[in-house]
């Protein structure tokens, strides 16, 4: 099974942004056989689904982070982004790769002064 790893994560002021990145193991025709997903988990609560993107490059957003987070993906690199902008407290949360059965450790995200 391909390991997902993290990074990218850390402390931001309410506004700023960050920028995830989620590498893995997979060869390249894994990688490409499957959309790339974002989830989080803050404390005390499920994880969310945050956003997704196809091989092909058709992304979806959840509610709360559309216009501000975008997913992308280069299939080369076998790695994939989460430019997240205009963060919230509410955005504090590890953030999770998924790629088919596959997940990260996650990376902590924290918005606050």
């Amino acid at each position: 099974q391909a390991r997902l790893v993290e990074s990218g994560g850390g402390l931001v002021q309410p506004g700023g942004s960050l920028r995830l990145v989620c590498s893995t193991t997979a060869i390249t025709s894994v990688f490409n056989a499957y959309s790339l997903d974002w989830y989080r988990q803050a404390p005390g609560r499920e994880r969310e689904f945050v956003a997704s993107i196809t091989r092909a490059g058709s992304s979806n957003y959840a509610e709360a982070v559309k216009g501000r987070f975008i997913i992308s993906r280069n299939n080369s690199r076998k790695t994939g982004y989460l430019q997240m902008d205009s963060l919230k407290p509410e955005d504090t949360a590890i953030y999770y790769c998924h790629l088919g059965e596959a997940w990260g450790r996650g990376t902590q995200v924290t918005v606050g002064s």
